[in-house]
């Protein structure tokens, strides 16, 4: 029996190597396909032409191998780390030491709290330096980083102890739950986990956002107005209409809604037009936000949440069928305990490994359509030609490479490439007219 359990043991090591590093390979690939497509591309595509010119051409090019480079280093750091962690045990180590530095006589809560603590301390001191090279380097050398030393420290300090507060609140709740809920604890755990997700997103706004970035009203003005008149005729609950100062991190611009029960829209401050030619003009920001309208209009953030709890039920039925299969823990140096939080982090990262590949990639299509979608609705209120200009100066600010490998784009971007969307929404108001 002990040499079968062996056996298991390093069969399923094996196979979780077998599958990291095949989705390391398969993300090589596509990596590599987009950088010879980028490399052979030295042309500004006809479409854009008359927007960009060959400098801010060569430039995104540039700055998108140099992404890709960075990205390609640092897939490969996260391949060499899950072989340590997976062959050589430290997570077990970890868990020894939270075991002996625990301030409890026993208590599974407690130990995991501080292991959990160690290995994401751990973690964020090895991708300190990556977060570090790609902003104050690479984001710098192409002219987007705005962040001192001072506040980039600050904010990861704030972000890490906003993070540990939240996984260890669930991850408490979590263990409690699987000891106690008996053979179905898994819809209670699903239950419990979909109303403090819940919860989480409706606070976020007013409660975690503010922490990390200033958030202000739009003053009053002709924007301000034309804003409020769009969610008037859309019967959109708009409740609160802010700017938030994404200029102090960087020069890339978005715009978002946001909310639950109080509905509010919020511009990047790097959003809106300067006078260096950056930004977009009122029509334009007006397009971007009836897309964005439309995604709630068509209740896409409420499928995805659908989606997202669905999947969540799933994993958890898998996990309380897998969780007491003793090789699960051997497979990462826990011969002699069981615990139930290693346990979800190995079927979750690990066993589902291929399941959570082929669901991002699903979930990346779906994003897709749903894009398509939201432009069809702007461009049904008018908008197209105002919306193509702010997707056409959005891309010229933020540098994007215009040119994509089909199946790069296809499992990577969430939205549609650039011209493809110009494509479509042309196709779809020229259908309209």
């Amino acid at each position: 029996m002990k040499e079968m359990i062996t056996l298991d043991e390093y069969s399923l090591r094996n196979i979780i190597m077998i599958l990291i590093w095949a989705e390391y390979s398969w993300e090589a690939y596509l990596s590599y396909r987009q950088c010879r497509k980028a490399i052979s591309t030295d042309k500004v595509p006809d479409e854009l032409s008359t927007v960009m010119s060959k400098e801010e051409f060569e430039k995104a090019r540039l700055y998108s191998l140099a992404k890709l480079a960075f990205q390609s280093v640092k897939d490969t750091q996260s391949i060499l780390l899950s072989s340590y962690v997976i062959y050589f045990g430290p997570l077990a180590v970890a868990w020894n030491y939270a075991t002996n530095i625990n301030p409890l006589s026993d208590g599974e809560v407690t130990i995991s709290c501080i292991w959990l603590f160690l290995i994401s301390l751990a973690s964020a001191i090895l991708d300190l330096p990556f977060a570090i090279y790609y902003i104050f380097v690479l984001e710098k050398k192409f002219g987007f980083n705005n962040q001192t030393a001072g506040f980039f420290i600050w904010d990861k300090i704030k972000e890490f102890i906003v993070s540990q507060i939240i996984m260890m609140i669930i991850s408490s709740i979590v263990i409690i739950v699987i000891k106690n809920g008996g053979p179905y604890f898994f819809v209670w755990l699903w239950a419990i986990v979909c109303v403090i997700s819940l919860i989480l997103l409706t606070i976020y706004p007013s409660v975690i956002a503010p922490l990390f970035d200033k958030y202000t009203p739009l003053p009053e003005g002709e924007l301000r107005t034309q804003i409020e008149k769009l969610a008037s005729e859309l019967k959109f609950p708009l409740t609160e209409l802010y700017v938030v100062e994404g200029s102090k991190r960087s020069k890339h611009s978005n715009a978002y809604i946001y909310g639950f029960f109080k509905k509010r829209i919020v511009i990047f401050d790097t959003l809106l037009a300067k006078d260096d030619g950056t930004g977009c003009k009122n029509d334009e920001i007006l397009a971007i936000l009836s897309h964005e309208l439309g995604h709630w209009s068509y209740n896409h953030i409420t499928k995805n949440i659908i989606a997202m709890q669905l999947n969540l039920f799933l994993v958890f039925a898998v996990f309380s069928v897998m969780f007491k299969y003793p090789p699960l823990y051997q497979a990462l140096g826990f011969y002699n305990i069981q615990p139930v939080l290693v346990g979800l982090f190995v079927v979750l990262t690990y066993v589902l490994k291929p399941y959570n590949t082929l669901l991002n990639f699903l979930m990346t299509c779906l994003s897709r359509r749903f894009e398509f979608q939201a432009d069809d609705f702007a461009v049904k209120l008018k908008k197209a030609d105002a919306l193509e200009r702010a997707l056409l100066q959005l891309n010229k600010d933020n540098m994007g490479f215009p040119v994509n490998d089909k199946l790069f784009s296809a499992w990577h971007h969430s939205h549609p490439p650039l011209l493809e969307r110009i494509t479509v929404i042309r196709e779809s108001s020229r259908k309209l007219n």
